[in-house]
């Protein structure tokens, strides 16, 4: 495992394109296992965890062509089940917490699937309960089997009315691209609908899928025999170019996002506008000017502002790690309250070390108290606990003064594609050692 070594202070300036999106390519990927026929998708990250999930596809036996980085062929023509039950198969699904969603595409064409515990960022407990209930509610079981848990549906799946008891984004996505290939029609109630599981939508329509009510909480899919293959183009990562305006702010820089995909942001813009950082929109590009100070707003009857992730259409808890940082340098005070697990806040003792004003009331819940850049963040050596907590201490190295070392930046490679080479070329100072 390497670490970032990040002279701090340097001001950025310049243009930057976000990756494709991490979260909606995990899904895509998986939903190529739903057709014996070719699946092409562009605009792909080059980053470890969807290295990871394409390689673990091609130890199925899918066939992968990648002429270019960010854009891979993939046909699961054949798969080799025998590979479910070896140690190898294990060990890398479960380092991919996006492995889980292969289980409904296989039980959708094959009647069975293999399900190792998945892995991913430790912030939390990250229950599958979701994906497991409603692929059982459309006939499927599910058994332990040597290594792996085994999924088989031997009488078909069938489709069913179902109420999901939370919106999970991944938990939709399986039983989504499960129900495809169902007999009769499925309902689903309490669906998540982000943009990413939209164009998930959009690509099963494309390879012959059934669905109706793409976009809200109520689906309706109408399962079909087969389905064809397609080619599929990512829209721009969300998660960087929230990442990319709170850099902008924290380091005082003026920065140019391009090709933004602005119609698919939801409320992240605004929910930075409320901490005092400026933007303009130019066509599909934000415009973050250089920022000596930004003040955070108040609620209309005085009180503090609180931030809160929630489903979607509600701010993307993957932000918070980022908006919380951003926050330590406004002028003004935030409640950062992280709803949706209970450890993503545990790493701001690092930004406390760093001389951050932080009061972490709960694992749910830190009070930051902005310093209005009269106090600059001082450099440390930290360790990155997860994707989103890493960029955000990379973040606060950029602004801090003198060098930070960050180590375990595996974590940080796993969401973004040559971070530190994309963000030298704009001005800052991070060195691989």
């Amino acid at each position: 495992m390497g670490s970032f070594r990040i002279e701090g202070g340097h001001k950025l300036k310049g243009e930057i394109v976000p990756q494709g999106a991490k979260n909606e390519a995990m899904q895509i990927i998986c939903a190529s296992l739903l057709t014996k026929e070719e699946v092409i998708i562009e605009n792909l990250p080059n980053i470890l965890d969807i290295n990871n999930l394409i390689d673990l596809l091609k130890g199925m036996g899918v066939k992968v062509h990648r002429n270019t980085p960010d854009r891979v062929s993939l046909q699961a023509s054949d798969i080799d089940f025998d590979y479910f039950q070896t140690e190898e198969f294990s060990q890398k699904a479960s380092r991919l917490r996006g492995s889980v969603m292969m289980i409904g595409p296989l039980l959708a064409r094959f009647g069975t699937a293999y399900m190792p515990k998945p892995g991913g960022d430790k912030i939390g407990r990250r229950r599958l309960d979701t994906h497991v209930i409603g692929l059982m509610k459309l006939g499927a079981t599910f058994n332990n089997d040597g290594i792996v848990q085994k999924a088989s549906a031997p009488n078909g799946l069938h489709g069913c009315y179902m109420l999901l008891d939370e919106a999970s984004v991944t938990g939709t996505a399986n039983i989504v691209m499960a129900a495809t290939m169902a007999e009769g029609e499925t309902t689903i109630f309490n669906a998540a609908c982000e943009p990413y599981l939209v164009q998930l939508c959009k690509m099963l329509v494309s390879m012959g899928a059934k669905i109706e009510g793409i976009g809200s909480n109520l689906l309706k899919i109408t399962g079909v025999s087969e389905l064809k293959g397609t080619t599929h183009r990512l829209l721009a990562d969300m998660i960087e170019v929230g990442s990319f305006i709170g850099m902008a702010a924290m380091t005082g820089s003026e920065l140019t996002i391009k090709n933004a995909g602005i119609e698919q942001l939801g409320i992240i813009p605004e929910m930075f506008r409320r901490i005092g950082v400026k933007m303009e929109y130019k066509g599909d590009d934000i415009y973050i000017p250089a920022q000596d100070h930004y003040e955070v707003e108040t609620f209309m009857d005085g009180s503090i502002l609180t931030i809160a992730d929630a489903p979607w259409p509600g701010f993307t808890p993957d932000l918070i790690s980022i908006i919380l940082v951003v926050a330590t340098q406004a002028k003004g005070t935030v409640l950062i309250h992280q709803k949706m697990f209970e450890s993503r806040l545990f790493f701001v003792d690092k930004l406390i070390d760093m001389g951050a004003q932080i009061i972490l009331c709960d694992p749910h819940r830190a009070n930051v108290i902005g310093l209005d850049h009269h106090h600059a963040l001082r450099g440390i050596r930290m360790s990155s606990p997860d994707i989103r907590a890493g960029v955000a201490l990379l973040i606060a190295a950029m602004s801090a003064q003198g060098v930070s070392i960050i180590d375990n930046i595996d974590q940080i490679d796993r969401g973004y594609q040559y971070i530190d080479l994309r963000l030298n070329g704009l001005g800052a100072h991070i060195e691989r050692i």
